[in-house]
């Protein structure tokens, strides 16, 4: 028997490598955009200050904690103009404005 491995041996082997290679670099890929999601997770897209959760009549908005920015998530902006035939567009938006005016009172004063 001989010890040297032949050709085939070689190519297989060279293969797996390649194909580990490929797996363990497709994971750290996965792994760094899943990282670099969670950083931006409520995060204010204009200034990058944290997002804080609020309540107007019944959507759910994120608000920046640092510039008042409001955002909306997918779908709530539809839900915002079908909930508009009861006149919940100006209800929300007034609701909005009123408390980014108390805020900046509170914060001033």
């Amino acid at each position: 028997m001989t010890d040297k491995p032949s050709r085939n041996e070689e190519e297989y082997f060279a293969r797996q490598e390649a194909e580990l290679l490929q797996a363990r670099r497709a994971k750290a890929a996965k792994e760094e955009a899943t990282a670099e999601r969670h950083t931006h997770y409520m995060r204010c897209p204009k200034c990058g200050h944290d997002l804080a959760t609020e309540e107007y009549h019944g959507l759910e908005v994120d608000r920046c904690t640092q510039c008042d920015g409001v955002w909306f998530d997918a779908g709530e902006v539809e839900q915002l103009i079908e909930g508009d035939r009861e006149g919940m567009l100006s209800s929300v938006f007034g609701a909005i404005v009123q408390g980014v005016r108390s805020k900046k009172t509170r914060n001033t004063g």
